[in-house]
C-alpha cells in the first residue's frame, strides 16, 4: 500500500517558488465549488480587481491564466503576434530567450536586442532597433530577469515603444508584488507574471493584463490564434463579463482561493510597503554577503531586491554547497541557468520568504557550508 506523500518542510530561498504562508494553504483547503457557481464568479471579480491594484492598471482584461507563468507568456505572444509581424525582442538572460522562441513559433519576425547576462536592457539599443525597423509592431522585454537578478527600466522602455507606435509585452514574473510595476504609467500593453514568486501563492497560475490597444489588435487579427486554450477571443467570454459567463474551461478552483488570499494579504500590507520590505530585506542580506566576501553578479543600480545572484567563490563546488544546504539545513537556493550554470547562486527573497529570520538563517547556513567562512 502506497503511503500518502508528506513533503519535507523547507525554507524556500531560490528563484521560486517562495514560502507559502499557512493562511494561503488554509484558504486552498476550503470546500471546492463549481467554476460557474455565482460565488466563484464573485471571487473571480475580486481577484481581477486586486490584480489591477498589483499591476497598477485600470485594464479591464486583467485575470489569472489557469496555468503557470510560461502559459501567461505564451498567451501574450500567440494573441498579439501574427505571422509576418516584426517583433523587437530584448535578450539579456534565459527568459528573454524564451520570448524569442515564442515569436518564432507564432511566425513572427524577430529583431533581437542583445545585452550581456547580468546587465539590464540598454534603452539606446532599443531605440536604435526601432529606428532601423520602424515597421515593428510589437516590443518585448523582461522587466525582472530571473536568470540573473537584473532589472530593466520598464518606464523608459515602454516610452520608447510608444514613440514608435508598437505594442509592448513585459515579463514581470519576478517583479510583481516585489518591486514597482506600473502598467498604465509605463504604457505596457500586455504583461504576465506568476503566482509563486512575490505573491507567495502556490505555482500554477499566471496573472496577466491586456490594454484596450492590445484587445483591439487581437480582435482585428486576420489569422486564428494558434492555441485554442490561450485564444483570448474565447477566454474573454469566461473572464470579462460579470454577468452570464460562457464555459471555456474548468478553472483551478482551490488554487484560485489561494491567489485570492495572497492578494488580500498584499492589500492588507499595502503595495508600497511590500516593495519597501523586499528592499529592506535585500539590504540586510547584501550586507551579510559582503561581510563574507561574496560578490554580486549585477551592479547595484540594476539589482533586483528579490533575486540576489552572487558569484560562486573560486574553488567551491557550487552543487555540493546547494546539496548540503538542502540536506542539513532544509534550505533551498537556486543554481545558475544557461551561460551562468555552475558559476552563480540565485538567492530569492520573495513574498513571505522576504523576512528577517530567513535572511539570518540563510547567512548562517552559507557560512557553515563555505570553506573558511564558519
Amino acid at each position: 500500500m502506497t503511503a500518502s506523500f508528506i513533503p519535507p518542510k523547507r525554507v524556500l530561498m531560490g528563484p521560486g517558488p517562495s514560502d507559502v504562508p499557512q493562511r494561503i494553504l488554509d484558504a486552498m483547503a476550503r470546500p471546492t465549488i463549481g467554476h460557474l457557481d455565482p460565488a466563484f464568479v464573485d471571487l473571480m471579480e475580486q481577484i481581477k480587481s486586486m490584480l489591477r491594484m498589483a499591476f497598477q492598471t485600470q485594464n479591464a482584461l486583467t485575470f489569472p491564466v489557469s496555468a503557470p507563468g510560461s502559459a501567461g507568456m505564451e498567451m501574450c505572444f500567440v494573441n498579439l503576434v501574427e505571422p509576418g509581424d516584426k517583433v523587437i525582442v530584448c535578450r539579456n538572460g534565459v527568459f528573454g530567450g524564451r520570448m524569442l522562441e515564442n515569436i518564432k513559433r507564432t511566425g513572427g519576425v524577430p529583431v533581437i536586442v542583445d545585452d550581456a547576462w547580468g546587465k539590464p536592457v540598454d534603452p539606446q539599443k532599443v531605440r536604435d532597433a526601432f529606428k532601423a525597423h520602424p515597421d515593428a509592431k510589437v516590443f518585448a522585454f523582461v522587466h525582472a530577469e530571473t536568470s540573473t537578478g537584473a532589472q530593466s527600466d520598464g518606464e523608459v522602455l515602454g516610452r520608447i515603444a510608444q514613440e514608435f507606435g508598437a505594442l509592448t509585452i513585459m515579463d514581470c514574473v519576478t517583479s510583481l508584488g516585489g518591486t514597482p510595476v506600473y502598467l498604465d504609467k509605463w504604457g505596457i500593453d500586455a504583461a504576465y507574471s506568476g503566482s509563486q514568486k512575490c505573491l507567495s501563492c502556490t505555482p500554477g497560475l499566471s496573472p496577466v493584463s491586456f490594454s484596450e490597444r492590445a484587445i483591439e489588435k487581437i480582435r482585428a487579427r486576420t489569422t486564428p490564434v494558434q492555441s485554442w486554450f490561450l485564444d483570448l477571443n474565447l477566454v474573454l467570454g469566461y473572464w470579462q463579463s460579470a454577468g452570464k459567463r460562457t464555459y471555456h474551461h474548468t478553472a483551478p478552483i482551490n488554487p484560485m482561493y489561494g491567489l485570492h488570499e495572497a492578494l488580500v494579504i498584499l492589500e492588507e500590507e499595502g503595495l508600497e510597503n511590500a516593495w519597501a520590505r523586499h528592499r529592506a530585506m535585500h539590504e540586510k542580506l547584501k550586507a551579510g554577503f559582503e561581510g563574507m566576501g561574496l560578490k554580486y553578479v549585477v551592479e547595484a543600480s540594476a539589482r533586483l531586491p528579490q533575486l540576489n545572484s552572487i558569484h560562486v567563490p573560486e574553488g567551491v563546488d557550487e552543487a555540493a554547497v546547494r546539496a548540503r544546504l538542502l540536506s542539513e539545513f532544509n534550505l533551498e537556493i537556486g543554481a545558475g541557468l544557461g551561460d551562468m550554470a555552475g558559476k552563480i547562486w540565485r538567492i530569492g527573497l520573495m513574498g513571505y520568504s522576504a523576512k528577517q529570520e530567513n535572511v539570518d538563517y540563510c547567512l548562517k547556513a552559507l557560512k557553515a557550508c563555505l570553506p573558511g567562512s564558519a
